[in-house]
């Protein structure tokens, strides 16, 4: 019987003919398995026969589901694609919607974790960052245009809170206008850049000759070159961004391609979602359709919110928008030194949950008694049930930075700064208790020589109008040598207290008094009151997503602080000489001197 049924044509009597053999095969290897363990007592090979049914049996009930999918999609004619997508009609239960949504967008369904709810009956959470840009699109559109357009001393009260400026006039255009913020690098040689367009690009594997980098959906603005190969044009916003990097900036002051980027940092579909390794708090890396990442840091604190008296500097919170205000503080500043970030609202489910491929993210999801959508993920500080992100109801805010380029095509060197923090709770570092501190400095590498030790105070300065006590290391490109500019990341504990000014963030430049010229006729012009620095952030946040980034208190903040540096230079100024304290480094634009020096009331002696 067994014979006939294997030699028919019938599809199931065959299998039942196959499944009939294989069964007898066990019971032999069963009954011979019995036997020896009878006759001499060994148990190993039963205990491996039984190890070895057990995950044959596991493995095919991982891919019998897979299997039926993929058979039910080859009958049906959609090849197993979940392409539409109808969200009245998603199941409540997250196991059915992860099962329907295919093999790409989450677990199977042996994974027996708290059922989510699934908020599609919601009609904020139907939307993802990119779709709320394009529902808003025309709103948007004309509330930025009244955001970048502002006049000075001309304020107007909404009536909701926020200040908003008068058409015609933008202070922010005009600064950028001064000839402080006019002066040219140098000029750059063969090994000033960082890459070489149409050579070094080949590196990047996935998107080299990709129709799809930029203008996604967007056909008509596509460009090719004629013989089918990458032009510079063509090149996604995050790598032009990558080759524009040059030894002196990050960026040159009126790159186009800079504003284009944070536009993709806002709007730009994540394909895929991570937990960067490392850090005492959680990050997300984040993939684009374009090939581009960024580091994404939820919202912890609201913008009200300052940091406690009795927290420690190493045990304080990241803040999303100190990482956005940091940005643009640093192009204020014309430091050019921050990698691009925006702030954009990120819908945890779609744009998180369903995407993520890392399993020990996906496993901290889950509903608060408020019937939000939370997770925690893994980190060192603040990644637990009592330090849950929880959206509303299952959207979040947070800052969306800019890749710098991968580390196997442009290593980074790291730098211990020499003012670093004990991050003791009882000891002190050395440069807090020895007031001759910055003389030993001057005498070592890289600090002996060159721009490194102004560039330091730079960032010093930098910190303190943030309020920044988290900078124990900075990193440098290593192609360019110790001849180049420090890297400002994570900037995340900055603006956490408005009301209080931290002094001994300012030690360096106290106890070194020096400064670049450059640095020091800016940070004049932006004492005075048309250039005033807090109503140049007010203006340039505005452009943000997540406007208002910062509350006034913060903004007020920043103009006290810079009286503070002003005062600690003039009193450098007063004590060593002003050739000594202010190191010419505008030899370069000698043609414009007599403009700076009339226009920023230059030297201050």
């Amino acid at each position: 019987m067994v014979y006939i049924a294997c030699r028919t044509k019938l599809t199931s009597l065959r299998w039942w003919c196959y499944l009939v053999i294989t069964h007898n095969i066990i019971r032999t290897v069963y009954l011979i398995v019995n036997v020896k363990m009878i006759l001499f007592r060994k148990f190993r090979v039963l205990i491996l026969m039984v190890f070895l049914v057990a995950c044959t049996m596991h493995i095919m009930i991982d891919l019998l589901p897979k299997l039926e999918k993929r058979a039910a999609g080859t009958n049906s004619g959609t090849g197993g694609c979940s392409c539409s997508h109808n969200p009245s009609e998603e199941p409540r239960n997250w196991a059915k919607q992860q099962a329907r949504s295919g093999p790409e967008s989450g677990w199977p369904n042996k994974h027996t974790l708290r059922i989510l709810q699934d908020f599609s009956n919601e009609p904020s959470s139907n939307l993802t960052s990119h779709s709320l840009e394009k529902v808003t699109g025309a709103v948007d559109k004309a509330d930025s245009e009244k955001r970048i357009t502002l006049v000075p001393g001309n304020i107007k009260d909404t009536g909701a809170g926020k200040k908003r400026y008068a058409q015609g006039f933008s202070r922010l255009a005009a600064l950028y206008d001064h000839p402080l913020y006019k002066i040219d690098p140098p000029s750059l040689k063969d090994d000033d850049t960082l890459f070489s367009v149409n050579t070094d690009i080949r590196l990047y594997p996935k998107t080299a000759g990709n129709p799809e980098w930029h203008n996604e959906g967007n056909a008509e603005e596509e460009e090719y070159s004629p013989t089918g190969g990458a032009t510079a044009e063509s090149y996604p916003n995050w790598l032009r961004f990558h080759v524009g990097i040059n030894r002196y900036e990050l960026y040159s002051r009126h790159n186009p391609t800079i504003e284009a980027l944070l536009k993709d940092l806002v709007s730009q579909s994540i394909t895929s979602v991570a937990m960067k390794s490392g850090g005492t708090q959680l990050k997300l890396i984040m993939t684009f359709h374009n090939y581009g990442q960024a580091l994404f840091k939820p919202m912890k604190q609201t913008r009200e919110q300052e940091t406690p008296p009795d927290f420690f500097y190493f045990s304080d919170f990241e803040r999303h928008n100190a990482e956005v205000a940091a940005f643009h503080l640093d192009r204020i500043l014309d430091f050019r030194r921050v990698p691009p970030v925006a702030g954009r609202l990120v819908n945890m489910t779609r744009e998180i949950r369903d995407v993520t491929r890392d399993k020990k993210l996906w496993r901290t999801f889950f509903i608060s008694p408020a019937n939000n959508i939370c997770f925690y993920g893994e980190c060192s500080y603040y990644c637990s049930t009592e330090h849950a992100l929880c959206g509303k109801p299952d959207q979040i805010e947070g800052s969306l930075a800019a890749f710098l380029p991968d580390l196997a095509l442009a290593k980074r060197k790291t730098w211990r700064n020499p003012w670093r923090r004990s991050y003791h709770k009882r000891k002190k570092a050395e440069w807090e208790v020895d007031p001759d501190y910055c003389d030993d400095v001057k005498q070592t590498p890289p600090y002996d020589q060159g721009t490194r030790l102004l560039d330091v105070m730079d960032m010093t300065v930098f910190d303190f109008l943030m309020g920044n006590m988290d900078r124990h290391h900075y990193e440098t490109f290593e192609k360019f040598g110790n001849e180049t500019f420090i890297i400002h990341l994570d900037n995340g504990r900055g603006f956490g207290k408005h009301s209080h000014d931290e002094l001994s963030i300012l030690v360096p430049l106290s106890q070194c008094c020096r400064v670049k010229r450059s640095t020091y006729l800016r940070l004049q012009l932006l004492a005075k009151e048309e250039f005033k620095l807090s109503t140049l952030m007010e203006e340039s946040l505005l452009r943000d997503r997540l406007s208002p980034v910062l509350i006034p208190p913060h903004l007020e903040a920043l103009d006290r602080r810079l009286r503070v540096v002003l005062k600690v230079l003039s009193d450098c100024v007063e004590k060593e000489g002003f050739t000594s304290v202010v190191e010419d480094d505008l030899e370069e634009g000698r043609h414009t001197r007599g403009s700076l020096h009339h226009e920023s009331g230059a030297h201050g002696r």
